[in-house]
């Protein structure tokens, strides 16, 4: 019985051990919100981290007066604290205020501590008073964006907020429900509740799971300190690589620089070969483009050879089809007159005599000219028989074999 005892003050001992270090970790983060919270809602004093390391009751009484007086006005409290009397009704005046106007349950002991411990019952007066601000705040600005804009009508957001209140409708109706239900349990985890409550504590089986918990706090504290050699080895062996590496950088950095003082053994060649090949560049170049320059010229020469050549065949054809209506006109004028056949044919032949004047004249034009086309002139000219009606024989020779036409004379 004495040792289960013992344990059971061991047991209480870690647990308040284990509470009061949490407790230690979570003031200064609850003292450090506090002291934000009060500057915002304008606590005419300065407050430190400092004051509460040990117990002020002046400055946890001055604080409390403060807050009570900016949550009700019109609130009437002693603020006579110099005995331990008054401080005892002063802090149960304050609980009482302000569990009965805020709802705000307050530990009076803690309070009367004055240390980091009554912060934590402070804070939750500070907190609703900084949420109120803030929702103020708010309210404030959207007052203002609605009397800038209260001559405009906006449709859209008004029936964003018929949608919102139908959600909002079908939630409450849905949490009302399951409310219901859970209230209709009621009576029996009521009993549940009741049994878990009245059972007594098992010392073994809280023995056992604090020792397994202390147990997984020794592994987590081991691996973590493992964890921390091997990151300090990881440390050492990174910076011996950093070394290295830096020593190589060193000596790859010198080597450049000695090749780039060195000249190569090839380069005055190359560099010579190099001029050549641009000389000859430069060469080609010209030549190509006098080439093109020729080769456009030759091109434009063959071109006007072959529109002479057009020409003259053009002219021949001409001639050749006059030749041929004056021998039809001939044909039908009939043979009626002899003087006047006679005054005819004398014409006849004189204008015969000028036509083949002129067509020896551009057979004469036509053979070197052909002579000089050669293969580029494409296609022949061929001329029917023409019959001369006025002179003997036929004109023919090399120049009409060349040109490919014959003339033919019939008395």
């Amino acid at each position: 019985m004495c040792d289960s005892d013992s344990f059971g003050l061991m047991l209480c001992t870690i647990i308040v051990w284990l509470l009061t270090y949490i407790m230690m970790l979570l003031v200064p983060w609850i003292l450090s919100d506090f002291t934000e919270m009060m500057r915002a809602l304008g606590y005419p004093r300065l407050i430190s981290m400092e004051n509460f390391r040990t117990p002020n009751f002046m400055l946890i009484s001055e604080m409390l007066l403060w807050l009570v007086k900016r949550y009700e006005p019109q609130t009437d409290i002693p603020s006579d604290v110099e005995t331990e009397q008054d401080r005892v009704f002063f802090i149960k005046a304050v609980a009482q205020i302000m569990a009965t106007k805020a709802h705000i349950k307050l530990n009076t002991k803690k309070l009367y501590q004055a240390d980091g411990y009554a912060v934590k019952e402070l804070v939750k007066i500070t907190s609703v008073l900084y949420n109120a601000m803030k929702t103020k705040g708010m309210e404030t600005t959207e007052v203002e964006e609605e009397d800038g804009s209260k001559f405009k009508f906006d449709l859209g957001s008004k029936i964003a907020d018929l949608k919102a209140a139908r959600q909002l409708a079908s939630e409450i109706t849905s949490k009302g429900a399951s409310l219901y239900d859970l209230l209709g349990k009621e009576v029996e985890l009521r009993e549940v509740r009741t049994e878990s409550i009245a059972r007594p504590l098992e010392i073994n089986e809280a023995e056992k799971v604090m020792q397994i918990a202390i147990k997984d706090i020794l592994e987590q504290v081991q691996k973590t300190k493992d964890m921390l050699n091997n990151v300090a080895l990881d440390e050492a062996n990174l910076e011996v690589k950093i070394e290295k590496r830096k020593l190589e950088l060193e000596r790859n950095q010198k080597r450049l620089q000695t090749l780039q003082s060195v000249r190569p053994a090839f380069m005055d060649e190359y560099e010579k070969i190099e001029e050549e090949l641009q000389k000859q560049y430069s060469s080609y170049l010209e030549k190509f483009r006098n080439l093109t320059y020729l080769e456009q010229q030759l091109d434009d020469h063959h071109r006007i050879e072959q529109e002479r050549f057009e020409e003259a065949e053009n002219t021949l054809r001409l001639m050749q089809n006059r030749l041929k209506e004056e021998e039809k006109r001939l044909l039908k004028t009939g043979s009626n007159d002899d003087s006047d056949i006679e005054i005819q044919e004398d014409e006849g032949s004189d204008s015969e005599v000028e036509d083949r004047q002129l067509m020896k004249h551009h057979t004469a034009m036509e053979i070197p000219m052909q002579v000089k086309l050669n293969k580029r002139v494409m296609g022949t000219m061929q001329g029917g028989d023409i019959e001369d009606d006025v002179h003997r024989g036929s004109f023919c020779g090399p120049a009409s074999h060349q040109l490919g036409f014959s003339l033919s004379n019939e008395g």
